[in-house]
């Protein structure tokens, strides 16, 4: 009885090789290899992607440089005049031609600090709420609210400060405090309403959404382990936050305040609305004042001559400066507490 062989494929044929149905596996998908003409394309597509954002990176810097550019040569003729003399002279007197930037100086700062005396606890208040006290079913609520102060047009809180702020300060506020604290020099002399105290204000409640939401995202960092080593110590929920969240996230809160200062340091609109715009260094928080940004903006349509403008501009120049250092030291003691961790993932 002759066996029947079956021929064998020949080398160029590759035996089909069954797939088992035994286990339900399916074919897996068919790897296709690109040819030259994909690799060509992919590789253009990255060099002009790379090129595209350090287009956009470049144009950011190119764009700082020409604003100290321009600012620089604007103010030439005034630096050129009255030099370092121009950061510690009183007088603003556009008639001689005679102009010096200390009591705008003197007026950014103390408007800034009130702002921050105000601001902070009641930011670092409310951020603390929300992370850790605030239930579930209004958190969301109120950090869209919080959120939404820091939409609000500059402009609109300078009309509240005068309708509603202003006279609220003259009725009430300004009388307590010339009463209680009068003694200190700081609360007395006339009582307009309007001046260094409502200016801080205004900026203080402008500030807290920047200072609540940093300082939210900062201790949302801080690991969970620390708060639950804490509790299981013993610790009340006070102690907990203060000894396990507030000082591991200490750094990140004060970057935090010191961005909500470079946010009132260059504060216009409201400011000027609010502040009285007079250039004078008074000890009382009562009267008027200016700052660099105020007196910018109320008095450069009304320049007249190289030297009235160009002392216009070298104090957008020291405005600009004082910002850019504040919000440097901001983000670097930001970077400090949140580096490493992601912003969300622990909390």
């Amino acid at each position: 009885m002759r066996t029947i062989r079956e021929p064998r494929p020949s080398s160029s044929e590759e035996p089909e090789i069954p797939q088992s149905t035994e286990t339900g596996a399916k074919p897996g998908p068919k790897v296709v290899s690109k040819g030259r003409a994909g690799a060509r394309e992919s590789a253009f597509a990255d060099s002009a992607f790379r090129s595209t954002v350090m287009l956009c990176g470049v144009a950011v810097v190119a764009i700082v440089g020409l604003i100290v550019f321009e600012l620089f040569k604007e103010s030439h003729v005034s630096i050129n005049k009255f030099g370092f003399s121009f950061l510690v002279k009183q007088i603003w007197d556009p008639v001689n031609e005679d102009f010096g930037a200390l009591p705008f100086i003197y007026g950014t700062i103390v408007s800034s600090i009130i702002a921050l005396a105000i601001a902070v606890p009641l930011s670092v208040g409310t951020a603390l709420f929300l992370t850790e006290l605030c239930p579930r079913q209004i958190r969301s609520v109120l950090s869209l609210l919080v959120e939404l102060l820091a939409a609000i047009p500059s402009v609109i809180y300078g009309l509240w400060g005068i309708f509603v702020l202003a006279p609220f300060l003259r009725a009430y506020v300004q009388p307590f405090l010339a009463k209680y604290f009068g003694w200190t020099g700081l609360f007395s002399g006339p009582k307009y309403g309007y001046g260094m105290l409502a200016a801080g204000v205004i900026l203080a409640i402008m500030i807290l959404p920047i200072i609540a939401s940093i300082t939210r995202e900062v201790i949302t960092a801080v690991p969970r382990v620390q708060r639950e080593a804490a509790l299981a110590l013993g610790a009340t929920k006070w102690e907990m936050l203060r000894m396990a969240v507030l000082r591991n996230a200490r750094p990140g809160i004060l970057g935090a305040i010191i961005l909500g200062l470079g946010r009132a340091l260059g504060e216009t609109m409201a400011v000027y609305m609010l502040i009285g715009n007079r250039a004078q260094i008074v000890r009382s928080l009562f009267a008027p004042g200016n700052t660099l940004a105020s007196v910018i903006a109320a008095e450069f349509t009304e320049a007249v001559g190289n030297i009235y403008l160009s002392s216009l501009v070298e104090m957008g120049l020291v405005l600009f400066v004082l910002t850019l250092i504040v919000n440097a030291l901001a983000g670097l003691l930001v970077w400090s507490i949140t580096r490493g961790m992601p912003s969300r993932a622990i909390a």
